[in-house]
């Protein structure tokens, strides 16, 4: 499969790249790329809800009424769940909702969710460039290069670049990240997929290990 290469003035170049089917043209796993984009919003929550029982309640331990003779239901003391202000049944407690799935799995949701970008015209690949330093501004305006301003977009970069990175910190819905940490979600997250030319090898030697 292939793609021509922009510039960040959204005109093509005479440049080409030539994409791995094996990894952007493959027919897309639903039911992986569920799995994957599961775990990863498990992995994202805190845990640290919390509710006190009958017996971490502070109060009396006396018992209120009598148990028989009064007519109405027996009842215990004032911790109990059935009065307003005792414990909780059965409430959150803080635990780790993180799971762990096979490798195989996350690589296939990945491909499976890259191929679903290439299938609906939804990748873009761009050359390499630099910023001085950190400009919202500029960066805005190479969105605006493609009519992308308004959209949610990824821009995979093959490395760490800080200053591309905090340029578009600001802008709500442009993210930056680095091929290595590519994941299901974002790429299904992002209405169009920006990928710096270099990093199209770094992917594709993930993802067909």
């Amino acid at each position: 499969m292939e793609l021509a290469v922009y510039n960040i003035e959204g005109s093509k170049t005479d440049k080409t790249v030539t994409l791995n089917d094996e990894v952007f043209r493959i027919t897309p796993n639903d039911h992986v790329i569920y799995l994957d984009v599961k775990q990863y919003m498990a992995n994202k929550r805190q845990g640290t809800h919390s509710t006190k029982g009958r017996s971490e309640i502070k109060g009396s331990t006396r018992k209120l009424r009598r148990q028989k003779g009064t007519g109405a239901a027996r009842i215990g003391n004032i911790k109990s769940p059935l009065l307003r202000g005792g414990g909780i049944v059965f409430g959150p407690k803080p635990r780790d909702y993180s799971f762990k799935i096979n490798k195989k799995v996350k690589r296939l949701a990945r491909k499976s969710a890259l191929s679903y970008k290439s299938k609906d015209d939804n990748l873009m690949v761009i050359e390499g460039f630099t910023m001085e330093a950190p400009a919202t501004k500029k960066y805005l305006q190479i969105l605006k290069n493609f009519d992308l301003e308004n959209k949610k977009t990824l821009l995979v970069l093959p490395d760490t670049d800080h200053t591309i990175q905090l340029s578009a910190r600001n802008l709500p819905k442009a993210r930056v990240m680095v091929a290595s940490d590519l994941n299901t979600y974002s790429i299904l997250h992002a209405e169009k997929l920006l990928i710096v030319e270099d990093s199209i090898a770094e992917i594709e030697n993930i993802l067909l290990k």
